[in-house]
């Protein structure tokens, strides 16, 4: 199984990035898919989630900026982000979710950094 985070970076506050997570190994289809932050000296932080059936759930922080989506057929999931604010910088994960959390698969990182 493998996870492959990629499209972090260095951007300006205001600016964009499309973080992608590009999965192999698992029924992707059935796979309950979120992006996952975690900054300096916190706790990894839930971001934003889509279910196998294409609902989405967002955090507070960053409803109206960020949108997950996923590509069944390339067996992917993305995440757009928009007006983005220095404290967005962290590294940020995805997590594949199957049989209702029981198996979890995780990414490597991906670091984005926000200057202001």
């Amino acid at each position: 199984v493998q996870l492959q985070a990629s499209g972090g970076g260095l951007v300006q506050s205001g600016g964009s990035l499309r973080l992608s997570c590009a999965t192999s190994g698992i029924d992707f289809s059935v796979n309950d898919m979120s992006w996952y932050r975690q900054a300096p000296g916190k706790q990894r932080e839930l971001v934003a989630s889509i279910t196998s059936g294409g609902s989405t759930n967002y955090a507070d922080s960053v409803k109206g900026r960020f949108t997950i989506s996923r590509d069944n057929a390339k067996n992917a999931v993305y995440l757009q982000m928009n007006s983005l604010k220095s404290e967005d910088t962290a590294v940020y994960y995805c997590l594949a979710e199957s049989f209702g959390g029981q198996i979890r698969y995780w990414g490597q990182g991906t670091q984005v950094t926000v200057s202001s």
